[in-house]
């Protein structure tokens, strides 16, 4: 391909963005407040509002995974919003309906409350990141999701790695209700930056998609209006193969990633390590995953999505088999490994679905993709607690997950990456 035309905008590894820096900063910053707001940040939250209400700690434990189920449910209503108001305006009112509700989470005095805040938190803010920040990288990004991927995650591992220590400070110096509200400002006010500044096109802001040149965009992508629902609709979708395999890769590759993370520190206390040295290794674990996510996103660029993804279930099955040799020197590797893999996963999200379906009525698609996706995630907790009770132990659970990894390169191996993808078959006749 590239012998015949060097300047296929697909092939282009350079990151010249120009004002979609901008769109890749924000979403970035919503993955930060993702992670921190609705999972790695519980770890200091849940306890604290324990100790401040004496409501018992499981019981607060608990709210977690009623907010995911019913977030799973409100998914959908959320995602028909996107459709009919568009990713900009989704995402900003979404991060200040998170803002507002962390607040509101923070003076939450009753296990009731909590409760309503965290599913209001939870709802929220993958609203905002995950429905219609994912839309906005598939409308500027199209060729170049795997570069632009690789940089927006990184903002996953950032608040794996920074957000437990910022929300611990500032809950510790202010107390809970004034720590909480300190830091749910932060998310406002990206919300309102997002509401005045963010566009839903790069058409909007005087660009073409990927950056290129509006020769290039006129040879090379398909001329026609990405907003629409690309002849999509929520019955066609449901009745087409690649949405529903899409929906299973994906939401395996979390489903193991959120059970091996939620565990990691158990599992390293469980092989000897003190609760401090096992927490510290999770932190390392994050940091790496920000190489993970550039490494993998170039992969993905480079070789496609269906290679890459091919490529990340062998390292992730590698990863954890590593680990259950239940030696020192196999968990240090496994780490490192593994926060390689978990950094990469998140890229994924978008990457295969938009690079099926194109930009072209994306917005419809992920309607309907996201919410399945969550489902097939949501039973990781069913999943764990049969990994468990079957091999009665970690290292087990870890062994089933190599299993459903294995299942996924299977899924990957039928899946065709880019059956739907408008501009990819321009592409394609202008190389005939």
């Amino acid at each position: 391909m590239s012998k015949k035309n060097p300047q296929i905008a697909s092939e282009n590894m350079k990151m010249n963005f120009s004002k979609g820096w901008g769109i890749i900063l924000y979403q970035a910053l919503m993955f930060f407040f993702l992670i921190g707001f609705s999972i790695d940040g519980l770890n200091i939250v849940a306890p604290a509002f324990s100790e401040a209400t004496g409501v018992d700690y499981p019981s607060v434990l608990s709210m977690a995974t009623v907010a995911g189920m019913i977030g799973v449910v409100v998914y959908i209503f959320i995602a028909r919003i996107n459709v009919k108001v568009g990713a900009r305006l989704l995402s900003g009112v979404c991060l200040i309906g998170a803002g507002a509700s962390y607040i509101f989470l923070g003076n939450s005095k009753t296990l009731v409350t909590y409760c309503i805040a965290l599913t209001l938190v939870t709802c929220f803010i993958n609203g905002a990141a995950y429905i219609a920040g994912n839309t906005l990288i598939a409308q500027w990004f199209p060729k170049k999701k795997g570069l632009a991927n690789g940089f927006t995650t990184m903002g996953h591992n950032c608040g794996s790695a920074f957000y437990v220590p910022l929300i611990s400070f500032a809950i510790g110096t202010f107390g809970f209700a004034s720590g909480m509200s300190y830091v749910a400002i932060g998310a406002i006010v990206l919300g309102i930056i997002g509401l005045i500044f963010v566009r839903n096109t790069p058409q909007e802001c005087g660009m073409y998609p990927d950056n290129v040149t509006k020769e290039v965009y006129e040879r090379e992508y398909f001329q026609g209006n990405s907003e629409d629902n690309g002849g999509w609709t929520a019955g066609k979708l449901l009745k087409t193969r690649e949405l529903w395999l899409c929906a299973l890769i994906i939401g395996i590759n979390q489903l193991v990633t959120t059970g091996v993370m939620s565990q990691l520190v158990v599992r390293n206390t469980s092989l000897g390590f003190s609760q401090e040295s096992a927490v510290g290794l999770m932190t390392v674990c994050a940091i790496i995953g920000v190489c993970g996510s550039y490494l993998f996103g170039a992969i993905d660029q480079k070789f496609g999505v269906k290679k890459a993804i091919i490529l990340f279930l062998i390292w992730y099955c590698i990863a954890l088999a590593v680990n259950c040799t239940d030696t020192t020197i196999g968990v240090y590797v496994s780490v490192a490994m593994i926060g390689i893999a978990v950094g990469a996963a998140a890229n994924f999200i978008v990457s295969l679905p938009a690079s099926v379906f194109g930009r072209h009525g994306f917005t419809m698609v992920n309607s309907v993709f996201f919410p399945l996706m969550q489902i097939v995630l949501m039973t990781n907790y069913l999943v764990n607690a049969f990994a468990l009770k079957v091999t009665g132990s970690l290292r087990g659970a870890y062994i089933f997950y190599i299993g459903l990894l294995v299942v996924n390169m299977i899924l990957t191996a039928v899946i065709n990456p880019t059956k739907y993808n408008k501009d990819v078959a321009t592409e394609q006749e202008l190389l005939k």
